[in-house]
């Protein structure tokens, strides 16, 4: 029950990242040389026929970017845009080549993150090993004006217009070190192409900050929702199958909770004996993690629905890009 990340820390430079750099440094190499030969139009970029916005990260672990999907594209709804959400569904179990992710969709087969994205926006989602074949079947099938893709800055055979790469305003790039012995998926330049950089949880010139708001708890099985003192002062099992499960866990304790937290590696497929512990405390979870358990919910799971509070001159910015 171990983070993924237990065993390399991303953030600090230690023994077991001096042992990985030579590793590191061939990732980089291979990095640059794809880039550039898709720069250099040796391999091929698929355009679409509409506007694509990117919201991606160039570092591996939890950034927050799916709360900045989610309120990218109900924004947009807002101002009467028909939007599609395309996703590589990371964890789905599928073997067609793209397949539409319905409110009864199983997060096992289509992702967990293209599924919360589905159940918060109400938009055409589709998920593909290759974003374009997503990008296609949205196309084919609904009458959209613009296209935001779920990640996949570094999908550079699919054409965008505008890029957004999102920032942890705490860890921010970590160590500074390329994977394995770093966060990194490309080097730190690269921010300088891309159109938006949003800081999730600080300010930095230059940077569109944003913060990730809780709202309210909700029961799994009930769907009761409860304001954010409900658990204060009780204590409650706090259960994050996400990037940074520890930023979770200090959001709740910053609203009283007693915890006695329990980490899984990101997007974790829980089964119900996961969930089974000593003690009868409610069990909180994130939103992204309450998506795999619905069928075996019980009137003790909880999770905590947030949204992210972006600069309101980011949207009138965005929008004048295309």
């Amino acid at each position: 029950m171990l983070s993924n990340q237990s065993f390399i820390n991303h953030n600090k430079f230690g023994l077991v990242n001096f042992t990985l750099l030579p590793f590191s440094a061939v990732f980089f190499i291979l990095s640059c040389i794809r880039l550039w030969l898709y720069k250099f139009k040796i391999l091929k970029v698929n355009d679409a026929s509409l506007p694509v916005i990117v919201v991606g990260n160039i570092t591996v672990g939890g950034t927050g970017k799916t709360p900045i999907v989610i309120s990218i594209v109900n924004y947009l709804k807002s101002q009467n845009k028909k939007v599609g959400v395309v996703s590589r569904g990371y964890g789905g179990r599928y073997s067609q080549e793209s397949i539409e992710v319905t409110l009864s969709s199983d997060p096992m087969q289509c992702g967990d993150e293209p599924l919360l994205i589905k159940q918060q926006t109400e938009v055409p989602v589709a998920v593909a090993k290759k974003r374009t074949k997503a990008i296609e079947y949205l196309i084919k099938k609904y009458a959209l004006d613009v296209i935001v893709s779920d990640d996949g800055l570094q999908h550079y055979s699919m054409g965008r217009d505008i890029e957004i790469a999102v920032i942890d305003g705490h860890t921010r790039l970590g160590n500074g070190l390329f994977l394995p012995a770093g966060p990194l998926r490309e080097a730190k330049s690269r921010l300088k192409s891309v159109d938006f950089i949003i800081n999730n949880g600080s300010s930095l010139e230059g940077e569109v900050s944003s913060e990730i708001e809780p709202q309210e708890y909700i029961n799994l099985l009930t769907k009761e929702v409860k304001d954010l003192d409900y658990f204060k002062g009780r204590k409650c099992y706090a259960v994050a199958g996400i990037g940074k499960p520890d930023n979770f866990f200090s959001t709740l304790k910053s609203n009283g909770v007693k915890l006695i937290t329990k980490p899984f590696p990101d997007h974790y497929a829980f089964v119900e004996k996961d969930l089974i512990f000593n003690e009868n405390h409610p069990i909180i979870m994130t939103s992204k993690d309450c998506v795999k358990c619905n069928q075996f919910a019980t009137d003790q799971m909880w999770y905590l629905s947030v949204r992210a509070k972006i600069n309101s001159n980011f949207y009138q910015q965005l929008e004048s890009k295309f």
